[in-house]
C-alpha cells in the first residue's frame, strides 16, 4: 500500500480558459493518495446554471468583495474583468491545511503567481495550456455558454496569460486529457512527497 501524502502544500492551477484545467482538477481530486481539497474561491459575477455557493465559488456582490479587500481577507484576488472579481480567501486556505489536506487551486494566472509568491516553499505553480490558439477556440465555442463577445474577451485574455507560462513552476500541455493527467499526477506527488 503506498504511504498517503501528508497535508500542507499548495497547488496551484492556472490556464487561459478553455485549456481544460477544471476537469484536471476534478481528475486530480479523485486520487485519494494526494489527500486534495479543493481552494473555492470567491467571485462577484452571478452564478451559472447548476452552480452552488460554498461549493463551485462563493458568490459576492461586488461590493461584498470590495468590502473583504478592505478587510485584507484575501490571500489574493483580482478584478479580471470590470467587476467580475476572483481571490482566495484566507479562511479557505486556513480551513483546509488545518484540516491536514494539501490544497489545490484552479485560479487565474496573476492569483496563481500571488499564491506562489506568498506561500513560496509550499507551493507548486502549473500553467496548463491547450496545443494552440485554434484549438483552445474551438472548446471554448463548444461550451455553447458563452457570447460571442465574451468568447473574444477570453481569446484575448488567453494570449495575455501565455506571457506568464514561464514564470510557473511548470507548463503542461493539455493535447490529451490521459497524457496530461499522468504527467501532473507524477510531478504533484513528487513535490507533496518531498520533504519542505
Amino acid at each position: 500500500m503506498k504511504q498517503q501524502a501528508t497535508g500542507g502544500k499548495l497547488i496551484v492551477l492556472s490556464a487561459p480558459s478553455g485549456s481544460g484545467k477544471t476537469t484536471l482538477v476534478r481528475r486530480l481530486m479523485q486520487d485519494p493518495e494526494l489527500n486534495l481539497a479543493f481552494s473555492v474561491s470567491a467571485t462577484s459575477r452571478p452564478p451559472r446554471s447548476g452552480e452552488i455557493h460554498g461549493e463551485h465559488y462563493y458568490f459576492l456582490s461586488p461590493e461584498e468583495f470590495r468590502q473583504k479587500i478592505r478587510e485584507n481577507a484575501f490571500v489574493e484576488w483580482e478584478e479580471v474583468y470590470p467587476d467580475h472579481f476572483y481571490g482566495t480567501l484566507k479562511s479557505e486556505v486556513e480551513r483546509l491545511t488545518a484540516a491536514g489536506k494539501n490544497v489545490i487551486f484552479d485560479i487565474d494566472v496573476k492569483g496563481g503567481m500571488n499564491i506562489k509568491k506568498m506561500y513560496p516553499g509550499r507551493t507548486l505553480s502549473v500553467f496548463v495550456q491547450a496545443p494552440g490558439m485554434d484549438e483552445l477556440e474551438k472548446r471554448l465555442r463548444s461550451r455553447g455558454t458563452e457570447s460571442e463577445e465574451k468568447i473574444r474577451l477570453r481569446l484575448g485574455k488567453a494570449r495575455e496569460e501565455l506571457q506568464f507560462a514561464p514564470r510557473f513552476d511548470v507548463i503542461i500541455v493539455n493535447d490529451s486529457l490521459d497524457r496530461a493527467l499522468d504527467e501532473l499526477t507524477g510531478i504533484i506527488r513528487n513535490f507533496i512527497n518531498a520533504k519542505s
